[in-house]
C-alpha cells in the first residue's frame, strides 16, 4: 500500500514538473511552451484579416479564414484551416489555460494601475479586470532567462506607447494573457506574445508588435507591422 503511494506521489510529482519547465528553466526549441503554435506570428481561431500592413517573420493562419487586401504583405507560410492551423490553435488554447492557471503573487496585483512608466522584474503579473497601457513606456528588465506573464482579467488596451526589453530581456518570454481582448492602437510599440481569451486587434496606423497575436476568435490587423522576435527559435526562449 505504502509502495503504490508512494509511486502515485512520484507520478504527480513528475507531471508538475513537465507542466512547469516550459516557462521556469531553459528548454530546447523542440520543448518551446507555445508548442506549434510557436512558428506563427498571427493565429486566429474564427480568422484573420490584414489590410495596410505588414507581417514579416513568422507564419499566419486561422482554423477558418485569412483575409487580406492587396495593401497587406505577408512575407511568411499561410494556413488556412489545414492541420498545421488547427494542430497549433490546440498548442495555443493549452498555453493559454496554462498561464492563466499561474500563481499571481498579491504583490505583484497592478489592478487600477497604469503600466506606463513602470519597470518590472521577470514574474506573474495581473489586473483584475483591464489593464492598459496608453501612453509612456513600459520596461520589462530582467536576464534572457526571464520570463514575464501578465494575466488580465477583460482587455489589455494600448496606444502611444512603447513596451523596452532591458538587461538582456527577449520579447519571445513575455506573456500577455487577457481574458478578452487586446487592442494594440495607434503608434503602439509592443512587445512579446498575446494571448487573448477572445479577439486581437490592432486598431490604428503605426502600431507594431514583436512577439506573437494569438486569439480565440479573431485577429484583424490595420495600418501595423508585426513579426516573431528574431530569435523565436532558439533555447533562450521558453
Amino acid at each position: 500500500m505504502h509502495h503504490i503511494t508512494r509511486s502515485a506521489a512520484g507520478i504527480l510529482a513528475t507531471v508538475a514538473l513537465l507542466s512547469a519547465a516550459p516557462l521556469s528553466a531553459s528548454a530546447s526549441t523542440s520543448a518551446h511552451f507555445l508548442g506549434g503554435a510557436a512558428q506563427f506570428v498571427v493565429l486566429g481561431g474564427a480568422g484573420v484579416t490584414c489590410t495596410k500592413s505588414t507581417v514579416g517573420l513568422g507564419a499566419v493562419g486561422s482554423k477558418k479564414t485569412v483575409t487580406k487586401t492587396a495593401t497587406c504583405s505577408i512575407a511568411g507560410a499561410v494556413h488556412q484551416g489545414d492541420a498545421t492551423a488547427v494542430a497549433a490553435f490546440n498548442n495555443f488554447s493549452t498555453a493559454y489555460t496554462a498561464l492563466k492557471a499561474k500563481t499571481c503573487p498579491p504583490a505583484n496585483n497592478l489592478t487600477g494601475k497604469a503600466l506606463g512608466g513602470k519597470t518590472l522584474a521577470p514574474g506573474v503579473y495581473c489586473f483584475n479586470s483591464s489593464a492598459g497601457l496608453t501612453n509612456g513606456i513600459l520596461t520589462l528588465a530582467g536576464p534572457s532567462s526571464g520570463v514575464w506573464v501578465i494575466q488580465v482579467g477583460t482587455s489589455i488596451t494600448t496606444a502611444t506607447s512603447q513596451v523596452v526589453m532591458a538587461g538582456g530581456g527577449k520579447a519571445c518570454n513575455v506573456y500577455w494573457a487577457p481574458g478578452t481582448t487586446g487592442t494594440i492602437g495607434t503608434n503602439s510599440k509592443f512587445q512579446g506574445n498575446i494571448l487573448a481569451g477572445s479577439a486581437v486587434t490592432f486598431s490604428g496606423t503605426g502600431s507594431s508588435l514583436v512577439g506573437r497575436a494569438l486569439a480565440k476568435t479573431a485577429v484583424t490587423m490595420t495600418g501595423a507591422n508585426l513579426r516573431l522576435p528574431s530569435n523565436w527559435n532558439t533555447s533562450i526562449c521558453h
